[in-house]
């Protein structure tokens, strides 16, 4: 999944944005990323190896193929099933030899056509419930992503539908390739060889137990699992430039561009597959693989912890509470199956949400545009080809993030009105800091046509209009605590959330 989600990233960030010159990318639905050559690997010798089947099971030899060894494709037409279990078990056995983890068990692969994942993408958001709508609508319009009349399943599931070029699903213990020819596919090893990964990491590490239960922490734990993951595409593809013969699309191009993404949800969800992998390279040069492996015992707890890799381990998050003061024609949508009812966005999300604007006013006017973080702020490691980590997430405005959580609000007719609102309350480092960031969403505001309610300078209110997020907003800062109240009116502002 990652290398179609950086190949889209390069396009839809730099080419669309038309403001940065030192990157460049193809719109190929399975595009080869460049990547990085900061840890080169040294050629390997196989003049005399022996290929002979081992007695035994070894580190690097998989269902009768060593990691170096040649096997008979046809490139020209795709993959038969015969080829692809060839590809496969290589395949396997190079991901043990670059990552030092045994396989005790095969992983199924299964290719599907794009409309085939386009349809069961849609089938698995076909069942969200309505209280399960409300809650991400509230979400995504909280960050001003989405206005309150588009659907946030609806752009949730045409971001992962465009996205994705192949998956590993743990709960069925199986990998699927996202292929426009599924009689004969054209395979790229390197996405292959992370899927593989994944369900080397379930078996190993048992990561779907992991808590990823808001988009703080699904981004927070990918930390280690896509860190992990895209570290060892990276390890993989230098061997594919430097010893090994891998399967790599040859025609670069022809497929969806990405340009029906929405960025801001994507730019969010990216975060961990670019600082992910330095995360883990770090842990890798100060304590080997080892270090690595124990950090799925003890993943990190924030985004902040990945964004600066100095605090994993040393700056956890604060468990922020927000007292419900709301009157009875309010009341927090219940979510069932065990789901929480409350989100959380972290550094990765917060600083997206104020960089956002930026993106879409570059978009719109064809001309690079800073409104609050500068567009090309994101987008300033990618200059560097030989960067591992490509974007930057750390901000002044979000740099002090210490916890947030975000409890929306609904009525009896929400699903019919579009009438919500929420109670986002975050905690930072200092005093200072806090103030720091709500200077940052105060712009945030006043992009959006927010005007001050006269003399109460905490209340502020979008007028109706075109940009879809006509509400009353009441900002407070009390020390090291940002509360952020949203209502409908101005007069609702008390009802969802008590001033006092």
């Amino acid at each position: 999944m990652a290398r179609r989600l950086l190949a889209v990233a390069v396009v839809c960030l730099v080419v669309l944005a038309g403001c940065q010159g030192g990157m460049t990318g193809d719109t190929g639905t399975e595009t080869a990323t460049t990547a990085p050559t900061n840890t080169t690997t040294p050629a390997e010798s196989t003049d005399s190896f022996d290929y002979a089947d081992p007695a035994e099971d070894r580190l690097g030899w998989e269902g009768g193929y060593w990691y170096n060894e040649s096997i008979d494709v046809d490139r020209s037409d795709g993959l038969n099933d015969t080829e692809l279990a060839a590809v496969v078990n290589r395949s396997m056995a190079r991901v043990e030899r670059v990552r030092s983890l045994e396989f005790e068990e095969s992983v199924p692969v299964e290719v599907i056509s794009r409309e085939e994942f386009s349809n069961e993408t849609a089938d698995s958001y076909a069942n969200i419930s309505r209280n399960g709508s409300l809650h991400q609508n509230v979400k995504w319009e909280a960050a001003f992503m989405l206005s309150e009349n588009e659907s946030a399943t609806d752009r949730l599931q045409s971001n992962r539908a465009a996205s994705v070029g192949g998956y590993y699903s743990p709960s069925e213990d199986r990998i699927v390739i996202v292929s426009e020819n599924t009689e004969s596919p054209k395979m790229d090893e390197v996405t292959l060889s992370q899927e593989l990964f994944h369900g080397l990491q379930q078996h190993q590490f048992n990561i779907s137990e992991m808590n990823q239960s808001t988009q703080e922490l699904h981004n927070a734990r990918d930390g280690i699992i896509e860190g992990d993951g895209n570290y060892v595409d990276h390890l993989y593809e230098q061997r594919c430039n430097t010893d090994w013969d891998c399967l790599m699309p040859r025609e670069q191009g022809g497929g969806e561009s990405g340009t029906d993404l929405h960025i801001g949800l994507y730019a969010v969800q990216f975060q961990p597959y670019s600082d992910g992998p330095p995360f883990v390279q770090q842990l890798r040069e100060e304590g080997g693989w080892d270090a690595v492996n124990a950090a799925y015992d003890d993943p990190p707890a924030s985004t902040e912890q990945t964004i600066h890799p100095e605090k994993y381990g040393e700056d956890e998050p604060t468990d922020v509470t927000v007292r419900d003061t709301s009157t009875d024609e309010w009341s927090v949508p219940e979510m069932g199956n065990g789901s929480i009812d409350y989100a959380s966005f972290g550094e990765a999300g917060m600083y997206t949400m104020l960089w956002y604007p930026s993106y879409a006013e570059t978009q719109r006017t064809s001309t690079p545009t800073s409104v609050i973080v500068p567009v090309n702020h994101l987008l300033a490691p990618a200059q560097n080809q030989e960067s591992l980590d490509l974007y930057n997430y750390s901000y002044r405005y979000t740099e002090g993030w210490d916890g947030d959580k975000l409890v929306p609000y609904a009525t009896d007719t929400s699903g019919e009105d579009n009438q919500t609102a929420y109670v986002w309350k975050s905690v930072w480092d200092s005093p200072d800091e806090a103030a720091e960031f709500a200077e940052g969403y105060r712009k945030l505001l006043e992009h959006h046509d927010a005007e001050r309610v006269d003399s109460q300078t905490d209340r502020y209110q979008i007028p109706e209009g075109a940009n879809g997020f006509a509400d009353a907003f009441r900002v407070t800062v009390d020390g090291d605590r940002v509360t952020i109240v949203n209502a409908p009116t101005v007069d609702a502002l008390d009802d969802v959330h008590d001033a006092n």
